[in-house]
Parts: structure tokens; C-alpha cells; sequence
């Protein structure tokens, strides 16, 4: 457990999370946004094996102030995980965000494909990583060995077992002592001949130039793209389940929105320790019309009607309540997700009036009352708040697999944490919720185990690029 790094903007702890959590005051920080480990076992990381403990959000809990909100990403398929376990610390559940996006590249297994892999002989790949297993190997030495991601899939019990090709197996061999005849057989025998009855253009979304908004195929696109066989299936059975896959394609990650218990009402509590609201104004959505109500103008905390981009907040900043209530729906503004969503128009009430002692907006002196006048908008996905996944310029160079985009943290840590106040980040990662903190005017607490994101941390902070 390590002081990484401090400066008068952050301090950068490189240990394990609880441990570090345990050397914080209590009621020290004013909100926690974070991106922790979904357990999913991503990329075979040792740290994505499981979701954090209650015993971790309940430091948390201990280091936030009474009110503090907590912003934790999670996936789809653990979320329900990440939930309990922080509802199980004592936190409140208030809702959940999500965040939706166009360029999931879907995971699945395709099942005819699978069948005729085997060629006849569903056993044949479990009892390869069966024998496997016995040689005492490890999935990380296998990925060493043949320089790929795929040691635990030769190792496995499980799901998606599988059997290396000639040329890694020559490479894998020498390490496994004694082969027997049969496991050489294996290795050697064919998969079924799949016929080649077409091609199909395949683009890594990943190189798409950072800040590019919108469909791939579009011009301005500057992705690789190659090219990949599309085969018929070779045997009956796999003729059968032709078109059967084994997960849907990935378009949203949730973000679990919890706050530690209050003290006294809401009021009180904001109050006395500046926490337990949400900064509504200041994450209002723009549109194309003008949706202010008769009030005096003023920016609503993004930049421009159409780019949803948050401007630098300014500690001195009163927000004005311009542009649509923030939802719990974030995109990417993508074509495939705009599509999502059909062309439809919020309708525009009558205007209301409300006795001038009442008075908030546009009071009339002469009548006795004031005139609350509602707005309405239309669109689509321009509804809701618009952020693209990170681009490479976002990434510079690290070596973090999962980094998020600056624009989404900034958004987030605007919405829980005032402008002077503290945020803390137990998983840190690449830095990105620090990077957001700073440009937020917060001060950030980041803690990380994994000593090389801790480096690109650091490397950024060199660069610039942070403070």
C-alpha cells in the first residue's frame, strides 16, 4: 500500500482498495464514481474475477458524508450482483442509469459452427483441457507461450473449451512433459470442411478516430476493416442449429445510483453537508428549441444545442434551468441507437399560474400571480444525454482495457458532487474520473492495486494530460 502520487488537485493510492479505504477519515468525500470490476473474468484479468464485497462498499459508506452519492458501473449480467452487495453495506438503491451505445461487437458463440468444429465428437474438446489440466500449466503461461488470450480456453471445464492449432500446439508441447499418442491425434484432426459461400466486411470500431460520432460505414470513418468468410454448415446436426448463437450483442453497461443514508431530511442534511441532492440543472440536455421557461437566460451547462457537451464548470457557477430534465439514459449517438428510438414530440402544456407569493419565475405584479409556462421538445435519442465510448486519443497509449469516456465521468461526477468537493474513485484505473474531477473543479481521491495503471496514470499525469 503505497502514496502513488499527491498533488493540490489528487492523490493517487497503488494498493488493495480496502486496505486504503481504511486510512480515510470518516465522512471525508462527497461522492464516490467508480467503474469496478464487473466479474466477468474480462480478458481472463485476474481482477475482473468477481465484484467488489460488501465489506468494500461499506468503506465507502463510512468515507462518504451522510447524503453522498455513489455511481458504480457494472455489466449486464452482474449488475444484479453489484446491487445487493451495495444495498447489503447500507446504501440506498435510488436508481439505475444506463448506457447505451452503438459499437458492441457481440460475443457469441456460434453453435453450428461449434458442432462442426468437433466434427461428430462433442467430447473431444473437454477431453483435451481435461488432460491439459494434468500437465500442472497455467492459463496465463499458455497465453505466454503461444502469445495469445486463449490459455483458459484450453484449461477449461467449462463453457468454450478448445483445442490449439498445429502451429501453437508445436509451440505448447515442449512444456507438457510427457503427450500421450492420443492427445497428438487430437490436435491433429480436422474440423469439418465448412464450404466458403461468401464474404463479409468486418470493422474495428476501435480504430475509429477519437471523437468520431455516428455510423461506421459514414466517410469520415477511419476504422480497419477486413475481410472474413461466411461458410455453410459441413455436417446434418450443424445444419440443424445453423443461426443459433449463445449471447446477444452488447449495447448497454448500467450504473447502479445509490446514496448513503441521510441525515435528517434532505434539506437538513444539504444543508449541513452539502450532499444528498442531485445537480439537475447543471445536467439538463440541450436541444435545437428554446425550452426555458419565462425566466432570465443562461447556459445549460452544455455546450451548443446538438453536442451535449459539458463546458467547464466554473465554481462560481449558478446553473439556470434551461434544456430537458436529465433522464437515467445516456447514448452514444450513434445511427444504430437513434434508430432505437422512433421521431416522436414531447407535447407543450398551457401555461400554469401560481399566486405571486408563490412567485419563482416571471411574477406579474399587476395580476397577483405568476406565469409558470411548461416546454416541449421533439427528437429521438437527442433527448437524452449523448457520449461516444473513449477514442484512441482518450486512451493515450494505456494499457487499461476498459477505459471510459472523459465526457461520461465528467457528466456523472457533475451530477453528485458540487464544484470544490471531494470525489472518490476506489478503482481508479486509468484515471479517467480523476481527469473528469479536475475538469469539474473537484478534487479526486483514486485508489488502484494494479502498479502499471498506476505508471499510466502517472504517465498522463507527466504529459499534461490530467493537471
Amino acid at each position: 500500500m503505497t502514496l502513488y502520487h499527491r498533488d493540490k488537485n489528487a492523490e493517487i493510492h497503488n494498493g488493495d482498495c480496502l486496505q486504503v479505504l481504511r486510512t480515510l477519515p470518516d465522512s471525508s468525500v462527497d461522492a464516490c464514481v467508480t467503474d469496478p470490476p464487473y466479474g466477468l473474468a474480462f480478458m481472463g484479468k485476474r481482477w475482473d474475477y468477481d465484484v467488489p464485497s460488501s465489506e468494500v462498499w461499506q468503506e465507502c459508506l463510512r468515507v462518504l458524508k451522510p447524503g453522498g452519492h455513489l455511481l458504480a458501473f457494472a455489466g449486464t449480467r452482474t449488475q444484479h450482483r453489484m446491487a445487493v452487495r451495495i444495498e447489503d453495506a447500507g446504501f440506498e438503491i435510488r436508481d439505475m442509469i444506463a448506457w447505451v451505445y452503438g459499437s458492441g461487437f457481440p460475443k457469441s458463440l456460434d453453435v453450428s459452427k461449434a458442432i462442426d468444429k468437433c466434427n461428430g465428437e462433442p467430447d473431444r474438446l473437454h477431453k483435451f483441457t481435461a488432460w491439459m489440466r494434468t500437465t500442472g500449466l497455467t492459463a496465463r503461461q499458455l497465453d505466454q507461450i503461444t502469445d495469445t488470450n486463449m490459455g483458459g480456453h484450453y484449461l477449461t471445464a467449462a463453457s468454450q473449451p478448445a483445442i490449439p492449432t498445429a502451429a501453437l500446439w508445436c509451440l505448447i508441447r515442449p512444456h507438457c512433459g510427457e503427450v500421450p499418442a492420443w492427445v497428438d491425434e487430437l490436435v491433429q484432426r480436422i474440423e469439418a470442411e465448412r464450404e466458403v459461400v461468401g464474404q463479409k466486411i468486418m470493422i474495428d470500431t476501435r480504430k475509429a478516430r477519437a471523437g468520431f460520432v455516428g455510423s461506421t460505414h459514414s466517410p469520415e470513418y477511419d476504422g480497419s476493416k477486413r475481410a472474413v468468410n461466411i461458410t455453410a454448415p459441413a455436417t446434418e446436426a450443424a445444419k440443424q442449429w445453423q443461426g443459433w448463437g449463445t449471447a446477444l450483442k452488447p449495447a448497454l453497461e448500467p450504473i447502479t445510483v445509490a446514496r448513503a443514508p441521510l441525515s435528517g431530511t434532505v434539506a437538513a442534511n444539504v444543508l449541513e453537508h452539502g450532499t444528498g441532492a442531485l445537480n439537475v440543472d447543471g445536467c439538463r440536455v440541450g436541444t435545437e428549441e428554446d425550452t426555458r421557461r419565462n425566466a432570465a437566460g443562461g447556459s445549460n451547462g452544455l455546450n451548443g444545442s446538438n453536442t451535449f457537451k459539458i463546458r467547464e464548470r466554473k465554481v462560481t457557477d449558478k446553473e439556470q434551468p434551461t434544456g430537458r430534465f436529465p433522464a437515467n439514459l445516456i447514448h452514444d449517438g450513434s445511427d444504430e441507437v437513434a434508430e432505437l428510438f422512433p421521431e416522436t414530440t414531447s407535447g407543450k402544456m398551457e401555461p400554469t399560474h401560481t399566486k405571486a407569493s408563490r412567485a419563482v419565475y416571471g411574477q406579474d405584479a399587476e395580476k397577483g400571480y405568476v406565469t409558470m409556462e411548461t416546454y416541449g421538445d421533439s427528437g429521438s435519442a437527442a433527448r437524452f444525454f449523448y457520449c461516444a465510448k473513449a477514442g484512441s486519443d482518450e486512451r493515450r497509449n494505456s494499457k487499461h482495457p476498459t477505459i471510459k469516456p472523459v465526457a461520461l465521468m465528467r457528466y456523472l461526477v457533475r451530477l453528485v458532487c458540487p464544484a470544490g468537493g471531494v470525489v472518490l474513485d476506489p478503482f481508479a484505473g486509468s484515471g479517467t474520473t480523476i481527469e473528469a474531477a479536475r475538469l469539474e473543479h473537484c478534487r479526486a481521491i483514486g485508489i488502484e492495486r494494479e502498479a502499471e495503471y498506476c505508471a499510466d496514470i502517472l504517465e498522463r499525469l507527466r504529459q499534461g494530460v490530467l493537471f
